[in-house]
Formats: C-alpha cells, sequence, structure tokens
C-alpha cells in the first residue's frame, strides 16, 4: 500500500437519507478493510452540516459508503468535486443521471436497451391517472434505493395503495409492466462484467427486508445461465455502463425473462458492502476478496479522477 502511504481516506457513511442505517454497515465494514490494509482510514457521519464543517478534516481521499438521497445522486460528489477531493464511484453526472429512474428509462429506450415498458405518474396528475397495462404491475419512486416505497401490484384492489406508498418518497412515480424472469444482478469493474449473481428471494420479491436478512434469499453465483444468456446479460451491462458514465465498480440489475432477453432494472453506482451484498459476493468467485475489493475500489478514485 505505498501508493497511499501519507494519504487519509475519509470513509463517508450514514448521512441523512431512508437508507442511512445500511450505509453505516456499508461504511464500518470499508473501514475495516481499509485498516487492515495498513491505510489511514477514518469515518465521516455525514450530515447536513458536513461543508460548513469540512475544514475539521484532513481529506486526501474520501470513500463514497452512502446510500440514497445526497449519497449517490450527485450531491456529496458535486461537494468534492468543489474541495477537488478525489472520491470512489461514478462522477456528478453520472450519478444524478443513474439514481433518477426515469431519465434511467429515457436513456434506455433511446439507446435500444431493453426495459420494462413504463408510465410517468407526477403528483399533480393523480387524480386524473388512468393505467393502461394490464396486471401484474411494478410501481416505483423514481429516486429511491434498496426497494424503497416499491410495490409489485397483482390485484386492482392493491394498486391506490402502491401509489400512495411511492409518493410518499417521490413527485415521480414510475408505473411499469412487470417481467417474469430470473432477476440478475451483474457487478462491473470497470467495464468489465464480473461473475453473474442469480437472486432468489424467498418471499417472490426482493424487498428491502429480503436484501438485507441473511437467510432470507437465495444467491446463486455465478448464475446459471446459458452461454447465449450469459453473453446478452454482459453485452447489455457494458452497454448500461457506458450510457450512465458509470465509474469504479457499480452493479446492473436486470430480469432476464423466458426468451432470454435481459431486461434492465438500473445501475447502482454505490453498490452496498454487507454481510449479504452483491458486489463482494461477485468478485470473490472471480478471486478478488473483500479487502482487495475495497482496494480496488479506492484505486479507481484515484485513477479516474479529473
Amino acid at each position: 500500500m505505498e501508493r497511499y502511504k501519507n494519504k487519509s481516506v475519509a470513509v463517508l457513511m450514514g448521512g441523512i437519507s431512508e437508507e442511512r442505517e445500511v450505509s453505516l454497515v456499508t461504511g464500518n465494514a470499508i473501514l475495516k478493510a481499509l485498516i487492515s490494509k495498513g491505510i489511514d482510514a477514518f469515518p465521516i457521519d455525514v450530515n447536513k452540516w458536513f461543508l460548513k464543517e469540512s475544514h475539521k478534516y484532513e481529506i486526501d481521499l474520501a470513500f463514497i459508503a452512502l446510500h440514497g438521497t445526497y449519497g449517490e445522486d450527485g450531491t456529496i460528489q458535486g461537494i468534492l468535486e468543489y474541495m477537488q477531493i478525489p472520491y470512489t464511484g461514478s462522477g456528478v453526472l453520472g450519478s444524478a443521471i443513474a439514481y433518477d429512474k426515469v431519465i434511467t428509462k429515457e436513456l434506455f429506450k433511446f439507446n435500444g436497451i431493453p426495459t420494462a415498458d413504463y408510465e410517468v405518474v407526477y403528483s399533480e396528475d393523480r387524480d386524473s391517472y388512468k393505467c393502461s397495462f394490464d396486471l401484474p404491475l411494478v410501481v416505483k419512486p423514481s429516486n429511491q434505493g434498496s426497494s424503497i416505497g416499491v410495490s409489485i401490484v397483482k390485484q386492482s384492489a392493491d394498486f391506490e395503495p402502491a401509489l400512495d406508498l411511492a409518493f410518499k418518497y417521490s413527485g415521480e412515480v414510475i408505473v411499469e409492466k412487470f417481467i417474469e424472469g430470473k432477476l440478475l444482478a451483474i457487478g462491473m469493474d470497470g467495464p468489465t462484467p464480473l461473475p453473474i449473481v442469480h437472486i432468489n428471494p424467498k418471499s417472490g420479491f426482493y424487498d428491502y427486508e429480503s436484501k438485507y436478512t441473511p437467510g432470507k434469499t437465495e444467491y446463486i453465483c455465478p448464475a446459471e445461465l446459458s452461454d447465449h444468456e450469459k453473453e446478452q446479460c454482459e453485452t447489455v451491462s457494458k452497454k448500461v455502463f457506458r450510457v450512465l458514465k458509470g465509474r469504479g465498480v457499480p452493479r446492473v440489475d436486470v430480469i432476464l425473462d423466458d426468451e432470454g432477453t435481459p431486461y434492465v432494472l438500473e445501475m447502482n453506482t454505490i453498490p452496498g458492502m454487507t454481510a449479504t451484498s452483491l458486489l463482494p459476493m461477485a468478485a470473490r468467485q472471480s478471486g478478488i476478496e473483500f479487502e482487495d475489493l475495497v482496494i480496488r475500489i479506492l484505486d479507481n478514485a484515484t485513477k479516474d479522477y479529473k
């Protein structure tokens, strides 16, 4: 770790989003890994006074372990750009567009990337909105992670409550066709796909509880796919990485339907690094242990930062 000698690395965690608790788990795991590698790393629980109080810290590099609003949407990235501190993950624009599901959908459609058909409902149009899709449907806010505010609607009576839940988190809500198939996570080492993870939640819905409760979900890595299916998934993940201006080690989530088409859900620019997280699982399958993955992410910050 000679390249990080006399460098102080701040692990930014916590934050004020709905995903604060998960961020703390991610951040502490990253902090422990950095320290184990002999790096001078320290935690910062980011609050709304971060910019005002930043002069208290000596920060040469920032490892962003923040999830959700203000952490993944370009906000903290913009602050770090202004402070001229290199940081992990995508840049300001890449973070902002990947976090906004409406913009992401529009870019997918424009670039020919398979994604579920959708409609956008704005809060001011809520009362007059009539969905043109048949059930089942997926209803979700345009700017949350960890499946917060997401519902799978299988009965018409559940549609209005699903809208209510999604509008709690955003003034824009996406209503999209439900795609039946395998839920897959494709971690990216830069533009190169890592082994694909098949996610099989026991409840049938990969919600917040299924994501963060050990034993609630079965993970198969590498996913049991044909050569053609694997190639299709890897090809689309590379295209998503380029279109959404990916940087570092993000994760592309897709649903592979019965005909072998990978419908892209999103690209997560700051994937979780918890005990049940998918990116470390994929990296381990390719021979990269957790501590080395953390260093690889940090290396990308110093290499890609302009």
